[in-house]
């Protein structure tokens, strides 16, 4: 380390080892290779934040200069900017390895980066605008290493991108400021979808070792923290370059502590994002001399010896950097036609394509109608063919290619030709071309051959069809993304009716599209193009656009999920279930497992949309007062608002420090209120996301807030933990007004709709109504997820709780329910036969239902604390229960004769009866135990973990059974003996469930990562690891836990329980179906002895049985 840093670095190392916290710190240093993780782990180690520090730094101070740049980052990225101030002055200068031998003024280091970060070059004519340059590159350098946007903002036209590309070819500026390298993304008017397919190019190039990850991101959200990532870890200190950038909206996807150039037409792009802002103003012209000089490259001329025709056309174009382009490119294959093209600009009368802008769009437009003039006469129609592709959309070669069934190399002929006279652009992505237009020529385009759109677009089906078949598209494909993309559009703007529904009431390419670019733009199209639709295919293109909306969180996940088992789920009056239903029948025959949700027909579908906008748990959702718009807010600390009908994104606020808890719209739709466990209340602009005003005058977490209904005053009221409800008016700072009065957390408010009132309601156990009316009961009925389930011949009968503590009775068949009592109950279960019912409570009280005459039997001595479990013995005569007081109960409840089984020191987990009058019982105490239940002594004891035994499972053949563990591990014992016969390690979380085969020859065991491993039970040796996708960071496989596992009687498939169902084949360890509930957390899987009936209930009180599909 120089001299000069070290010197600095001892100077202050007192105030570095008071101030700073060193896990996030050296994250950053172990990024950049200069911290290794043994050497971090010791950091970790040291007793306080303080020596923490103190052992860094001591570190930092026996490496080289590369550590203190990279402390002295990382002190930027994380805060610290008073500190990284005091260590500037020591910052080693690191010269570029790369020589300054330079070509044409730029070096070959230059050279190089640009290249590797796709870069324009410098157009074939090209002249100096230096002091634009200077400007960009001196707001450049004042980001200094920090996150920051620098824009350059003008007109269409006006050079933008061409001075972008010039401010980064100094090897001075990109060694001292952007040693990391430069990244450029051509981004242009995108849509979501568009948004998302640059940010997955983006990552591509950033992490072409896919060292990162091996699949694209899947959404904006993921696309956007991969990025975040990659530029930290692997391109530190990197310039990315967005340029042409039309939406604020864009940007906040590139919001992630990066230094960001921007070339754009608005200047208020960057309102929406944070940070240090940069703007350079790009006039609309060039002057006088540079138009000039950019007439004389072209024709290849002398300034002086220019005709005066030449400053005539500069004037009438007024110095437009493209139109005198346009002009100078027509002038080099026809230099002597100065007058002639002077005299169009001034004589050709052309209606403006944009009147209420202020770009020069008349003189542009009259210059694009000059150079389509004077195209080949056998190229014109080419040229009117692209009237159909829309804006800002780069078509690959090979989509013109099908359009006008030639070769390549023909196609690229005469393309060049237009990108020759400016009326095109191109673009280069490695080997392949794209091909786009400027929005302008475009809407010149259109109206100039507005009466040919609809053939135009009918030509580019009928090509499609001849040369591709849908089912056979590809990814590998150069053309495969455009068709997703704009098949749908083509064929609407064509009016092929009957193409279009074939299209698009497809399952096949529902499948195929939202693979490659999710949901949402499916979802559009539907919304899009259904007015085009009559009424019969109306009521199809609603069936399709349902399933898709409340499907679409499911269809983003990663491996795609089965979308004819999706459609399975749909009421069989729907298309979608239809199209299924034929597919699953010509599927199931050659082997493949498909599940029927028989009694869906019971359960009313409620939801009419899904989306997953958060990372987290959602707290509250509400709809703007038109109906248009749903906010939404939750434990990931954002703000978020997208469209009601599709679920598209329109705003992403991380405004709040903690968890914000509810959101309200006010009624004139201006303002969203966002309350947080931080104690703030903020008004946010609900269109911008721009906050209004913030409020800090609760003293504990704010819970709920609620607008008044009046647009003409507009109040808001806010709830706390502190007891108070306040009063705010948005045109005051301070609070309006303070209610007393309850003694707990005010838990949620609401204003009557005379706004006279509000109504408040508390952990105190009152409702206070300062002012209300009415009050809305919910009356929803839910199950318990404790259920008994006994299958008999063809019957399937369930017994349940409600939420009203009602006990029911359900024919899984038929539906019908026999409502039985209304109790307190734990738990549930049936006797063998169906003659009894037995429940406990939360009291510890057990009782027995005689279900042909309702006689009720209660234990005389119950549990002391909630009864968990509770089961008849195979004759019925006998009930056995485990409770929370580590006890349990055999009663023999025909002749009234009970006894305790009283050995476990903690909890009884549960227990299985095994045969001979045998139970078996485990505990959190970590020991498992087989008692005689005769008798009531203890037969064997077994001291199984050192943590809390979570299950256990018999084999089949009585001989041996399996413990599960919150140590991470399971175990195989022999009943014979009290140590285990083997050990299975390998699950990195709680192993929660176990399971034999029926031939007792297979172990499967499940844990919290989502994981399933199989066992030779035999040897203890692993046989597969069934993950459903690779586990991430914090993230379960089997979308939470695996609770439950079940094998096939032929021990050849697997049922398991978790966030889903899923069921898989136990030789190959692959996944055969998923059946996505619409809740998660389910607790418990009972399936029929000839496994084709299932059921379960999730956590949202949802009964499912399901039946294989034959």
């Amino acid at each position: 380390m120089d001299a000069k840093a070290r010197n600095c670095l001892l100077q202050h190392r007192e105030a570095l080892e008071k101030d700073i916290k060193t896990p996030y710190i050296m994250d950053h240093m172990v990024s950049d290779g200069v911290l290794t993780p043994s050497e971090e782990e010791k950091v970790k180690n040291e007793p306080t934040q303080q020596h923490r520090a103190a052992m860094l730094i001591k570190m930092i101070l026996k490496k080289d200069n590369d550590s203190y740049i990279s402390f002295y980052n990382a002190l930027l990225h994380e805060g610290y900017k008073d500190l990284a101030v005091l260590l500037h002055g020591g910052l080693p200068v690191i010269s570029s390895s790369n020589g300054k031998d330079s070509v044409g003024g730029i070096t070959s280091y230059v050279r190089t980066v640009l290249c590797e970060g796709g870069v324009p070059q410098r157009p074939v004519v090209f002249v100096t605008r230096k002091k634009l340059v200077n400007a960009i590159q001196q707001k450049l350098f004042k980001l200094n290493g920090e996150p920051g946007w620098v824009t350059v903002y003008g007109m269409a036209g006006c050079g933008k991108t061409v001075l972008a590309a010039e401010a980064v070819r100094d090897h001075d500026l990109l060694e001292s400021c952007f040693p990391g390298g430069v990244h450029w993304v051509s981004v242009g008017k995108q849509d979501k979808s568009g948004l998302l397919m640059k940010l997955q190019n983006l990552c591509t190039r950033l992490d072409q070792d896919e060292s990162f990850s091996q699949r694209l991101p899947l959404n904006i959200e993921e696309a956007k923290d991969r990025l975040r990532i990659l530029m930290l870890r692997k391109h530190p200190r990197s310039l990315l370059i967005l340029d042409d950038v039309w939406d604020p909206w864009v940007l906040k996807a590139f919001d992630n502590q990066c230094q960001i150039l921007l070339t754009t037409r608005d200047k208020s792009v960057t309102d929406s994002v944070m940070g240090p802002k940069y703007v350079v103003s790009v006039e609309s012209g060039l002057g006088k001399e540079k138009g000039l000089e950019i007439l004389s490259l072209f024709v290849n001329m002398k300034k002086a010896d220019l005709p005066e025709e030449a400053h005539s056309i500069i004037k009438e174009c007024k110095g437009s950097p493209l139109v005198v382009s346009l002009i100078g490119a027509l002038l080099r294959d026809f230099p002597k036609r100065w007058e002639y093209y002077l005299r169009q600009l001034q004589n050709k009368q052309f209606k403006r394509i944009r009147k209420s802008s202020s770009y020069d769009y008349e003189a542009l437009d009259e210059a694009m109608s000059i150079s389509v003039d004077m195209l080949r006469e056998d190229i014109k129609s080419y040229y009117t063919d692209l009237s159909i592709f829309q804006k800002d959309v780069k078509v690959p070669t090979k989509v013109l290619c099908v359009l006008w069934d030639m070769e390549t190399e023909e196609v690229e002929d005469i393309l060049q030709e237009f990108v020759n006279k400016s009326l095109l652009f191109c673009d280069r992505n490695g080997k392949s071309f794209c091909y786009y237009l400027h929005d302008l020529q475009v809407d010149f385009l259109t109206e100039q051959n507005r009466s040919q759109l609809q053939d135009l677009h009918k030509k580019i089906i009928m090509q499609f069809q001849r040369h591709h078949q849908l089912h056979a598209l590809s990814p590998d494909q150069e053309d495969c993304m455009y068709w997703y993309n704009f098949l749908a559009y083509h064929m609407a703007s064509a009016n092929m009716h009957k193409e279009l529904c074939a299209l698009m009431f497809s399952l096949d390419w529902i499948k195929a599209k939202t693979e490659l670019v999710g949901p949402a733009h499916l979802i559009h199209e539907f919304v899009e193009y259904r007015d085009i639709l009559d009424e019969k295919d109306y009521a199809v293109c609603e069936n399709f656009q349902e399933f898709l909306s409340l499907n679409g969180h499911l269809l983003g996940r990663q491996p795609f999920p089965s979308i004819v088992q999706l459609g399975l789920c749909e009421p069989e009056t729907s298309e979608v279930y239809q199209q299924a239903k034929l597919q699953a029948k010509q599927e199931v025959d050659n082997g493949v497992l498909y599940l029927e949700w028989i009694n869906k027909k019971n359960i009313k579908n409620l939801s009419r949309l899904v989306v997953r906008p958060h990372t987290d748990a959602v707290y509250h959702a509400c709809f703007s007062e038109d109906g248009h718009r749903i906010a939404s807010c939750g434990a990931d600390k954002t703000l978020q608002v997208f469209k009601a009908e599709t679920g598209e994104k329109l705003l992403e606020i991380k405004g709040h420090e903690d968890e914000v808890l509810c959101c309200a719209f006010s009624t004139d739709d201006k303002f969203i209120a966002t309350c947080s466990v931080d104690k703030k209340v903020k008004i946010w602009n609900s269109v911008t996301g721009q906050l209004v005003q913030s409020y800090d005058e609760h003293s504990e977490q704010v819970n709920c807030c609620h607008f008044t209904h009046s647009r003409h005053h507009l109040l808001l009221a806010t709830g706390s933990s502190d007891c108070f409800l306040k009063l705010w008016d948005l045109d005051q700072k301070e609070c309006r007004n303070t209610m007393f009065g309850h003694t707990n957390s005010v838990n949620h408010c609401r204003f009557s709709p005379d706004d006279k009132f509000l109504a408040s309601c508390s952990a105190d156990g009152t409702l206070k109504l300062w002012e209300t009316k009415k009050v809305c009961e919910n009356s929803a009925i839910v199950l318990k997820q404790e259920i008994d389930v006994v299958f008999q011949e063809n019957e399937v009968m369930v017994l349940a709780v409600d939420n009203i503590r009602r006990l029911q009775l359900i024919n899984g068949k038929t539906g019908q329910i026999d409502y039985l009592t209304e109790a307190q109950i734990s738990c549930c279960c049936l006797s063998p036969h169906l003659q009894h019912v037995a429940f406990g409570g939360h009291d510890g009280t057990i009782k027995i239902l005689e279900l042909l005459n309702n006689r009720l039997f209660q234990s005389r001595n119950g549990h002391k604390n909630t009864v968990r479990h509770i089961q008849f013995t195979a004759d019925g005569k006998t009930l056995i229960s485990s409770s929370d007081d580590s006890t349990i109960q055999v009663w023999n409840w025909q002749s009234e004769e009970y006894f305790f089984l009283q050995a476990h020191q903690e909890t009884v987990k549960d227990f299985r009866l095994l045969k001979n009058s045998r139970l078996l019982s485990w505990s959190f105490d970590g020991t498992v135990k087989v008692w005689n239940i005769t008798t009531g002594r203890i037969e064997k004891d077994f001291v199984c973990h050192q943590d809390t035994v979570l299950s256990c499972d018999v084999s089949p053949d009585a001989t041996k059974f399996s413990s599960t563990s919150a140590d991470n591990t399971a175990k195989i014992w022999s009943f014979e003996l009290l140590s285990p016969l083997h050990e299975l390690k390998g699950h990195k979380g709680c192993v929660r469930c176990s399971a034999f085969s029926v031939d007792s020859t297979l172990l499967a065991t499940g844990d919290d990562n989502g994981e399933i491993r199989i066992w030779n039970v035999s040897s203890g040796v692993l046989l597969h690891l069934c993950a459903p996708i690779s586990i991430e960071e914090g993230a379960a496989t089997h979308g939470g836990w695996v609770t439950d596992l079940c094998f096939s009687p032929d021990s050849k498939m697997l049922v398991s329980a978790g966030g889903y169902l899923k069921w898989w084949n136990v030789i190959t360890g692959e996944s055969s179906q998923t059946f996505y509930t619409n809740g998660t957390n389910l607790m418990k899987i009972h399936v029929s002895p000839d496994f084709k009936t299932y059921v379960t209930v999730d956590n949202l009180g949802i009964l499912y049985i399901l039946q294989t599909l034959e």
